[in-house]
């Protein structure tokens, strides 16, 4: 069978894959056996998540019914159900049920009528508390499927910790990023020199190492010195995979999703209030409108790449659709116009440079007093290489796929950028 939980946390505090980690240890004193622990992300740009919008499922043996019970036991315990936005649902059910529920809640939104469609049609037990959300959450993640996938080793504090200031030796962690990347990633942010696996809210979670392989996570973890932990779990995930990435097109996207848009930049970057840094696309084609993409300030040395572009610039811009932008998570940049910059031309007679004789009145040496009337075109260097560049790991979702994971696209991919290049 596999247990589908989501929405017991809140800002206040409680995390959801703390209490399937707990779950999973009391399922296994109840006699049954527990495989798989998935943690699985969801749609980031939904309104009602709480911090990272996770679900839980694990892959249990056993009888389905007290595994119901104790799962709801568990919930009833230690959900934050007091807050008016902590709406837990708990599933249980035999077998995996369809996967595009799965990826219409990473992709996109989903009703609850249509979780609750799908849990009565394949007879499964569920439980939503209050107004039922979480039974959405939850009946993604049973849905699941994980085609690519990635680990995180979560260690939990213990409870009488919870809410104080953590532990955790900053050095060690770029020590253990140092020994183990890129089969490792994300613990910590090594150009802005600070620390990202460990949470600063009031939640029982005291860090997570992300990776390829239970093996890489638990290297990486031998490696850190903290506060002793209450328990630790390693989870099967979709970080780190771009699963809520769909293909877009410029004047079809729709709110809160997010794409991959190939297009070509239409105007000069612009540095707005607070750093935040914006261009436009165009379509490739000549398509109608255009889009604003946006690389905000705490993304860093990011910015200085979406600075350097300039139109005429065929790129693929990736990242979340909201408010009429395209918040940007990382950009491909396919073909570099050939740019030039007009300056003053070169006397003839003295082979310097000449300066501007005034408005209207052309150019003149300062050397040979001689003139000429028009500026020249010359070519302008471009300092920024094709390829792909990213936001830094202190500005990266769960969900994206960093860079050291491969650049490998699919196929359907390079047909998009060989027709860009057409």
């Amino acid at each position: 069978m596999r247990i589908g939980i989501d929405d017991t946390d809140s800002p206040e505090g409680m995390c959801t894959t703390y209490l399937g980690a707990v779950l999973l240890r009391r399922l296994q004193n109840a006699g049954m056996t527990v495989g798989e622990a998935r943690l699985i992300r969801l749609n980031p740009n939904v309104i009602y998540k709480t911090r990272g919008n996770a679900a839980i499922c694990l892959d249990v043996s056993g009888d389905q019914e007290d595994a119901f019970r104790i799962a709801c036991q568990t919930v009833d315990e230690l959900a934050d159900l007091p807050c008016e936005n902590t709406n837990p649902g708990v599933v249980v059910t035999s077998g995996t049920p369809p996967g595009e529920f799965y990826r219409q809640a990473v992709t996109g939104f989903c009703e609850l009528k249509d979780a609750i469609s799908i849990l009565e049609e394949t007879g499964a037990y569920f439980k939503g508390y209050k107004n039922q959300r979480g039974l959405i959450g939850a009946t993604a993640a049973v849905c699941s499927e994980l085609p690519d996938r990635t680990f995180e080793l979560l260690a939990y504090r213990t409870p009488a910790r919870w809410g104080t200031p953590r532990d955790v030796d900053g050095g060690s962690l770029f020590l253990a990023e140092e020994a183990t990347f890129p089969d490792t990633w994300d613990s910590v942010d090594r150009d802005n020199r600070c620390v990202v696996c460990v949470p600063h809210t009031p939640d029982p979670v005291l860090f997570g190492i992300r990776g390829a392989s239970p093996q890489s996570v638990s290297l990486a973890r031998s490696f850190v010195r903290s506060e002793l932990p209450a328990i630790e779990q390693i989870f099967l995930t979709n970080q780190g995979t771009d699963a809520h990435l769909l293909d877009g097109a410029i004047g079809k996207l729709l709110e809160g999703c997010s794409y991959r848009v190939p297009g070509m930049v239409s105007s000069k970057p612009e540095t707005g209030p607070g750093g935040h840094v914006s261009v436009t696309l165009a379509g490739y084609d000549g398509e109608p409108g255009g889009l604003r993409c946006m690389a905000y300030e705490p993304t860093k040395g990011f910015r200085h790449v979406i600075r350097q572009l300039l139109p005429g610039d065929k790129v693929v811009a990736v990242g979340s659709y909201k408010a009429g932008s395209l918040n940007l998570e990382k950009i491909l940049i396919i073909d570099l116009s050939a740019a030039s910059v007009r300056r003053p031309p070169q006397c003839p007679v003295c082979d310097r440079r000449m300066t501007s004789a005034g408005s209207g009145k052309g150019y003149k040496c300062r050397v040979c007093s001689g003139r000429s009337g028009e500026p020249v075109e010359e070519p302008l260097e471009r300092r920024l290489s094709c390829g792909w560049y990213e936001v830094p790991p202190s500005a990266r979702r769960h969900l994206a796929r960093p860079l050291c994971r491969g650049t490998a696209v699919h196929h359907e991919e390079r047909e998009l950028h060989a027709d860009l290049l057409r």
